[in-house]
Parts: C-alpha cells; sequence; structure tokens
C-alpha cells in the first residue's frame, strides 16, 4: 500500500510545481507586453521603475525605451536662435521660454552640433559615441524639446556640418587639406573643415540629423553647407574628381543628405545659405559650392543669411547697407521669390535668418522689425532671428 501512496504524493508535488512555474511565466509575459514603446513614456511609471526594479538607468532605458514626440511645421514660422548652452541653463531658459510664451514668435532654433564639432548632448548614436563627439551641455534633451513642445514651441536642430575643428582632429583624413603640404587646411581663426566630397563625412552628417530628430526636435536645419571662405584659399586642395565642381559636389551632398534623412521618415529639414546666394548669377558658386537653384530641391526650406551688415560697401549702391534694414532684405527675398517661382517652387520654401545683433550699425527694434515687413512686403511669411550673444529685442516682436 505505501508504493501507491508515494506515487501519488508525487503525482500531486509535480502538478503544483508545475502550476507554480506557469504562475510565474504568465507574470512574466504580461508584464513584459503592458509597455509599448509606441505610445509615448508616462514618466511615472520610470520613476516606479527605478525603486522597483532597479537603480541602473540603463536598464530601465531598456526596459522603457524613449519615444520623442513631435509638432508639425507651423505655417509661418517665427522663431529664434539659441546656443546650446543656453539650451542647457535653466536660468537663461527662463528668459527664453518668457519671451516665446508673451511674443508672436512659435519656434525656436538650438545647436545640436555647433561649429566647435561638439554634439551638445549625450546620444545613443554608436558612430557619434565612437567618435568621442558628444559633450553634455544639455542635460536632458528629451525634457528640453518635451517642454517646449508643451508650449507648442517647433523646436529646430541646428548642425555645423563641414566647419568642424574638433571631427578634423579626430579623423584628419576627413579634412580639407593644404595643396601645399598635405596638411590640414586652416582658416585665419585657426578653424579647419571636412571635406565636402567625403562620404564618410555624409554618414556622419545623417547620423547627427536623425539623431537630434529621435531626441525630439521637429526639423534640422544644416548650416556650414560649403567650402571655406576665409583665409588662404589659393592653398586649399579641392581634390575635385574628373568633372566635378565645388558646386557639384555640394549638390550631390545635399542629394545624398535629403535621400538619407528623409529615406524612412520624412523629417523636414532645412538649408542655410549665404545671403548672397539670391542675387548671384546662377553659374557663380561664390567660391563656396552654394547656388540656390542647387539647394532647392533637396530641402524642405532655404534659409538665406540676409543679414544686412554681411553684404559690402557699395553693394546695390548702398555706402551701409547695415542701415538699409528694409532695402537689403526685400531686395534679396523678391530675387529669392523669382528664382524659387521659376524652380517650380512656392515663397513658402524660403525662410531668411535676419539680423538681431549690432553690426554696422546699432540695431533698434524699428530696424529689426523693418526686416520682419521686409521679408513679408516679399510674399514670405517665416524668418528666423540671430544674436550670437542670444539676447532678442522683445519690442520687436508681436505680442
Amino acid at each position: 500500500m505505501s508504493q501507491p501512496r508515494n506515487k501519488k504524493l508525487l503525482i500531486i508535488s509535480t502538478v503544483i510545481v508545475f502550476a507554480i512555474v506557469v504562475s510565474i511565466f504568465a507574470s512574466s509575459y504580461f508584464f513584459s507586453i503592458s509597455f509599448d514603446s509606441s505610445k509615448p513614456l508616462d514618466t511615472s511609471i520610470v520613476k516606479n521603475s527605478e525603486s522597483d526594479l532597479t537603480k541602473d538607468s540603463e536598464i530601465v532605458d531598456d526596459i522603457i525605451p524613449i519615444k520623442a514626440t513631435h509638432i508639425p511645421t507651423p505655417e509661418s514660422v517665427k522663431a529664434i536662435y539659441i546656443s546650446a548652452w543656453v539650451a542647457g541653463s535653466a536660468k537663461h531658459m527662463q528668459r527664453i521660454n518668457n519671451l516665446l510664451d508673451t511674443t508672436e514668435l512659435n519656434a525656436i532654433v538650438i545647436d545640436v552640433k555647433d561649429s566647435t564639432g561638439r554634439v551638445s548632448f549625450n546620444t545613443d548614436n554608436k558612430l557619434i559615441n565612437d567618435l568621442g563627439a558628444s559633450e553634455k551641455r544639455i542635460a536632458d534633451i528629451h525634457k528640453l524639446t518635451e517642454d517646449l513642445h508643451a508650449r507648442n514651441i517647433y523646436v529646430i536642430a541646428r548642425v555645423s556640418v563641414f566647419q568642424d575643428p574638433y571631427m578634423t582632429k579626430k579623423k584628419p583624413e576627413w579634412a580639407v587639406k593644404k595643396k601645399s603640404d598635405g596638411t590640414v587646411w586652416k582658416d585665419r581663426k585657426g578653424l579647419s573643415f571636412l571635406d565636402p566630397a567625403n562620404k564618410a563625412v555624409w554618414d556622419y552628417t545623417v547620423a547627427v540629423g536623425q539623431t537630434a530628430y529621435n531626441a525630439g526636435f521637429d526639423e534640422i536645419n544644416f548650416d556650414y553647407i560649403r567650402y571655406p571662405s576665409d583665409g588662404n584659399i589659393k592653398d586649399i586642395n579641392y581634390s575635385l574628381s574628373e568633372g566635378k565642381t565645388r558646386a557639384s559636389n555640394i549638390e550631390d551632398f545635399f542629394s545624398y543628405l535629403s535621400l538619407n534623412m528623409k529615406k524612412d521618415v520624412n523629417i523636414p529639414i532645412s538649408a542655410d545659405l549665404f545671403g548672397l546666394v539670391t542675387t548671384s548669377d546662377i553659374t557663380d558658386d561664390l567660391g563656396l559650392g552654394q547656388v540656390l537653384e542647387k539647394a532647392l530641391p533637396h530641402f524642405d526650406f532655404i534659409a538665406p543669411m540676409v543679414y544686412p551688415s554681411h553684404f559690402a560697401v557699395g553693394w546695390n549702391g548702398y555706402k551701409n547697407p547695415a542701415s538699409k534694414p528694409y532695402e537689403v532684405v526685400n531686395f534679396t527675398m523678391k530675387k529669392a521669390v523669382e528664382r524659387t517661382l521659376v524652380m517650380g517652387y512656392t515663397p513658402s520654401k524660403i525662410r531668411p535668418w535676419l539680423q538681431d545683433f549690432d553690426m554696422g550699425a546699432t540695431y533698434t527694434k524699428e530696424m529689426v522689425r523693418a526686416q520682419i515687413k521686409a521679408t513679408n512686403d516679399a510674399g514670405i511669411n517665416s524668418w528666423m532671428l540671430w544674436d550670437p550673444k542670444n539676447i532678442y529685442t522683445k519690442d520687436a516682436l508681436e505680442i
């Protein structure tokens, strides 16, 4: 009798153990599917996870990946520029947010990669990390973009492309070289440029742009998309292959950039060009590789930098163009619109950079507003204000 009884106990024990295993498996399964990474992240879950699951933030991020949100491009973009250092400062952002909250501004441009070459926040991109390009100027990039979105502010990432002294030191084989001795070429300020024809540079630029979009930036604005303009230009080895020119190299980059930035997601992209491209001949690349007609097909928006202070004495008959903000901006924007229409695009594709800094003249609220009026009078309803100090003339802006 004892042997059947022991066998019965063994069967009962086995059933109990199996039930426990099934219960544990089911709990794990339902716990895992309760986190849907396609939905906006509930930050309270992250806080609970830190205490209940693990103190290791990297593991928490693996369980609940951050999904950036985006807002559509406003029909009329009215933006200001700020550096990454200002964006990363709570004190300075309080001032900037007050300006955004109390004026007509609805967009902001923030440095993601400035002309030093450093990426302004820590990323999860392998290429950027392997190159050591990140510098933590903005501590929490996702919080920054989400806070701006909560204000209904369109967030634009500025990426300085070919002027990059960090990367030319890190990867000198990527740099523009001297014709005389093959070393890295530098301009009058000692700044160096990446070679616009180097496809490794193209891929790196795409990686920075996509990383910015994944961090919550709604548009990527590419600056310094040109060959160098200052210094001993005669000593530059342009390394032009047969049949290629500076302009065709830059156009090839534009095409590659657009194709890859829009391959999986239609990421809005814009290009900063010299203000003179609006009035220069279509055959004149200004020595930089920039031609308006070669940029228009590849970007959602073109941003000519038509700061009146940057036009030479005597330009268009003006002894001091900086003192003629309406005239300079209106003339260049009308030319830009004409050329854009000829290419089959609407004036909404043009979005100029305007001056809000003292150079060539002391810029008053009337002079800043005159540029905005000049832009509107040319049939363009979007603009961006630039001040390297990030201190803007509030009285020039409508409430």
